[in-house]
């Protein structure tokens, strides 16, 4: 019974956490948050695989949803990534605790899970990061059984990496994580005599230097299909016509920002600090949360050493992770951020780091496995200073901990994850669209609205998910009273025209879509020359008779390469997938003691 319940116990926390975390995802409809756009079907275009004049930040993500779309509805879809993020994330750092005793594995469970940045991203709609987050302990799990020489361990590295290179950052932080886990241990010296069963250990008195170490050529392998799953984007950034520098502006917009009184660095260490202050839960305001953020800390380091004593090498390299994460997620609000603004500038792909506050993905994990650590290495103390039963309530207060300091995490973030239904104007705009097929130009010029039939909540435009056609729509995003230029000439060509009071119906689209019952209005002269073709509550369509009968598509040249990547990294993880299989199951889901390595 007991080995029963280390095994099922996490795995029934888990589950628990997750539908605390999503309970209104019961009720039917699509949950709408600013960069989460779930639709019906979403179909499939080359402008998701290869965007001829914007950044491929959603690259390989919109394809694999589209491709995914042709066997589950939108609806579900949606409810089987947010799922798998939450519970991928707890019972990943209960896996990863080393030792075997439920309560630790618990702890950290919760303490991964129910963490400000789980909060913060999701409430922006980062689901696709969090993917990365979820995932990011059970690539650590593969990367050092890998180097344990044990079965199955490289397919498993690959699929655990795959979810997180669906988008750049994501893709980034795995191909980060492989690469410094992999790496030849380090010459160090023990706290105690080396352990000859653990990954980095040799022969006695070998220090952290031994047998353990994967092969040049397995590390090669490993380090090759994760990079080979960031072509896509690779590829499609290369080929674009945006060009692969950044306004500069953002360094200061995204930078990490304080949330309480203690400051920026506190909110950090809290793993907090996102860049917008909308999608902050209200506990992370609170007097008392940067005492709860010492008070994890001050566990975190006792458990930190016993991680140390523990796992030795693979401890450093969870460190340097974290440590190399939380400089880049400080960089914006810190002196050097004159640096990013001179990155984001000349070096392409650069505008990825204004953003740094998603880096902090490895902290957040080193955190969690260092208070789980520390919460048990203190009930111990307290139990054979007291009585065991004290040890106990300890670990059981160390669980509840994140779930006391910030309860607006529950039942969807206080009901902000509530479904909704799209209006049926979206259909109908569809099926005119794909009767004269042709590029939608969206209106009002704002990627972001705040629309009426989703509650007021931010969104994103879902014309380019809702509709089989080039949309082109606003990449520029406003923050405050400060816009953030964006990267799509044809973008600014439009703002030009709508600054100069010049009819839309210049820029050559078949389609312009307008989004009635929102603030503002649309400039006389905007819509001249144009034919409307449906009016609806929520939705006009108007159509150009002026515009060419041919698509606007992007070339050949930019279409090969780009597909060439996608479907490379797609045989990489279908490889990955079929090596699987031929392994025994219990490599994957059997439980580990990951303090000897032996499965028990």
């Amino acid at each position: 019974m007991p080995a029963l319940l280390r095994r099922l116990g996490p795995r029934a926390v888990a589950a628990g956490i997750t539908a605390v975390v999503l309970a209104p995802l019961a009720l039917p409809g699509y949950v709408l948050r600013y960069d989460m756009v779930f639709v019906p079907r979403q179909p499939l275009s080359w402008e998701m695989i290869a965007p001829a004049d914007a950044l491929p930040r959603a690259v390989p993500l919109d394809a694999v949803v589209s491709l995914a779309n042709l066997a589950v509805p939108g609806w579900l879809l949606q409810r089987v990534a947010l799922v798998a993020l939450v519970y991928l994330a707890a019972l990943g750092a209960a896996r990863l605790v080393p030792g075997d005793r439920l309560l630790t594995r618990v702890v950290a469970a919760f303490a991964y899970a129910w963490t400000p940045f789980l909060a913060e991203r999701l409430l922006l709609g980062q689901w696709a990061l969090l993917l990365a987050y979820g995932t990011l302990p059970w690539l650590v799990l593969a990367a050092r059984d890998l180097r344990a020489g044990r079965r199955g361990a490289l397919p498993r590295l690959v699929l655990a990496a795959a979810p997180a290179a669906l988008t750049p950052t994501g893709g980034l932080i795995a191909l980060a994580t492989a690469a410094v886990m992999l790496l030849p241990p380090p010459r160090v010296r023990s706290p105690r005599r080396p352990r000859t069963d653990a990954p980095d250990a040799g022969p006695p008195g070998a220090g952290a230097v031994g047998a353990g170490a994967p092969r040049l050529r397995t590390t090669a392998l490993a380090l090759g299909a994760v990079v080979s799953l960031n072509l896509p984007w690779i590829v499609a950034s290369l080929a674009s016509a945006a060009g692969g520098s950044s306004d500069p502006e953002g360094v200061a917009q995204f930078a990490a920002r304080a949330e309480n009184w203690a400051g920026t660095l506190m909110s950090l260490l809290g793993t907090g600090g996102v860049w917008n202050a909308q999608t902050v839960p209200g506990s992370r305001t609170s007097a008392l949360a940067p005492l709860v953020t010492l008070l994890l800390l001050a566990a975190a380091a006792f458990g930190w050493r016993e991680l140390w004593r523990l796992w030795r090498g693979d401890a450093v390299r969870l460190f340097v992770l974290a440590g190399g994460g939380f400089v880049l997620a400080a960089a914006g609000a810190t002196p050097a951020a004159g640096l990013l603004r001179w990155l984001v500038v000349t070096v392409p792909g650069a505008g990825l780091l204004r953003d740094g506050q998603k880096f902090l993905i490895p902290y957040a994990l080193v955190l969690a496995l260092g208070f789980a650590l520390g919460a048990e290495r203190i009930a111990d103390r307290l139990a054979r200073r007291f009585e065991p039963n004290a040890g106990r309530v300890l670990l059981i207060s160390a669980l509840l901990l994140p779930v006391v300091a910030m309860p607006d995490l529950a039942f969807g973030a206080g009901g902000a994850l509530k479904p909704v239904r799209y209006p049926a104007d979206w259909d109908a705009v569809a099926a005119r669209v794909d009767a004269a097929p042709g590029e939608v130009l969206s209106l009002p010029f704002e990627g972001y609205q705040r629309y009426a039939w989703a509650g007021g909540v931010v969104v994103r435009d879902p014309a380019p998910r809702y509709l089989d056609a080039p949309v082109l729509m606003n990449d520029a995003l406003r923050v405050g009273r400060v816009t953030v230029d964006g990267e799509s000439p044809r973008a600014a060509r439009v703002q030009e025209l709508l600054d100069a009071g010049r009819p839309v119906a210049e820029m050559g689209t078949r389609w312009v879509l307008v989004r009635t019952g929102l603030a503002g209005t649309l400039p006389p002269a905007t819509l001249d020359g144009l034919r409307l073709e449906y009016d609806g509550r929520y939705l006009q369509l108007w159509g150009n008779p002026a515009a060419p009968d041919a698509l606007r598509e992007s070339s050949v040249a930019r279409r090969i390469p780009a597909l060439a990547a996608h479907l490379f990294a797609g045989a990489v993880v279908i490889f990955a997938w079929f090596c699987l299989l031929r392994v025994r199951r219990g490599s994957w889901y059997g439980p580990r003691n990951h303090e000897s390595g032996e499965e028990e």
